[in-house]
């Protein structure tokens, strides 16, 4: 599960001061002492028991520029531009009986949709009792990616983001399932941001059979191969062959072949094509490949 992270301070710093010491920190989630470092200002800031309603404030009596800015959802709140490696957000967490989840649902709040992370991430109840989560963890490496494969969840415990609790979420490792707050919560959140993380696939998950269901983490990169190879383009589909053939990314490389099954009618063309993807090196498009072709031949 998360690392409980400890962090006793009783200063507080204002939002503009957490911005410029954690962009100046460096911080690297995978360092006890920068992770540490990083917790001390995110506590600073935690004690700030007027920020937050301060900045929402502004910003609704339209003394600050701009709509109030949303990432991630429709409760989470930006609070900072990246700057460095690093982001401040708050997250908001609606109990049952609050109008917001009545209206809207569990899984507009992400309730009920357990997920790992590609990304790490520090966070700390700031008010309320907090979402309460499922707590599971996983080798990631072991898992190709598949829908329907086995991911080897073990499960390690439940409990709540209560308010000054603080954690560390590690990407690819730790899995949660969360459930509402008993009254409406809000936590904050430093988060890590990677280059690369776009690459690495984030999966939910189905707990009673411990299978990956789907991939969760959006890439422009797929969707713009699908638009170009869907455009018709013989320069697109070229391009698709060798990211089938050679990409790095089996994601995309799977993406590679379902864009180009779809331009195909032609039932021996597919059958053929899937068949090429079964011997193309990557297990998560061979094993796609092989359902696709035995979906072709039933029909």
């Amino acid at each position: 599960m998360p690392q409980r992270i400890s962090a006793n301070e009783a200063q507080s710093c204002s939002l503009p001061e957490a911005i410029e010491a954690l962009a100046a920190l460096d911080f690297d989630p995978r360092e006890a002492e920068s992770a540490q470092e990083a917790a001390l200002w995110l506590r600073r800031l935690s004690n700030n028991r007027t920020f937050l309603a301060d900045v929402l404030l502004d910003r609704l009596a339209g003394r600050t520029a701009g709509a109030l800015e949303s990432g991630y959802g429709p409760q989470a709140i930006l609070l900072s531009p990246v700057r460095g490696n690093m982001f401040l957000r708050a997250n908001i967490w609606p109990a049952e009986h609050d109008l917001c989840f009545r209206n809207s649902g569990a899984k507009t709040f992400v309730y009920g949709v357990p997920h790992d992370h590609n990304f790490s991430f520090l966070t700390s109840g700031y008010c309320g009792s907090g979402y309460v989560s499922d707590y599971y963890e996983y080798d990631y490496e072991a898992v190709t990616g598949f829908a329907g494969e086995n991911a080897g969840l073990r499960f390690v415990e439940r409990s709540a983001l209560h308010e000054g609790k603080m954690m560390l979420y590690r990407a690819h490792r730790d899995v949660h399932s969360q459930l509402p707050a008993e009254s409406l919560s809000v936590s904050l959140n430093v988060m890590h941001v990677d280059p690369a993380q776009a690459w690495f696939d984030q999966y939910g998950f189905d707990l009673e059979s411990g299978e990956v269901t789907r991939v969760l983490s959006p890439n422009a990169t797929e969707v713009f191969l699908r638009t170009a190879v869907a455009s018709g383009s013989g320069n697109a589909r070229d391009f698709a062959e060798w990211v089938g053939a050679s990409h790095p990314s089996e994601r995309l490389r799977l993406a590679s072949f379902e864009a180009r099954a779809g331009l195909s009618d032609d039932h021996a063309h597919s059958h053929e094509l899937w068949r090429k993807a079964e011997r193309s090196g990557s297990r998560m498009v061979a094993t796609v490949a092989k359902k696709r072709r035995a979906t072709l031949n039933a029909a």
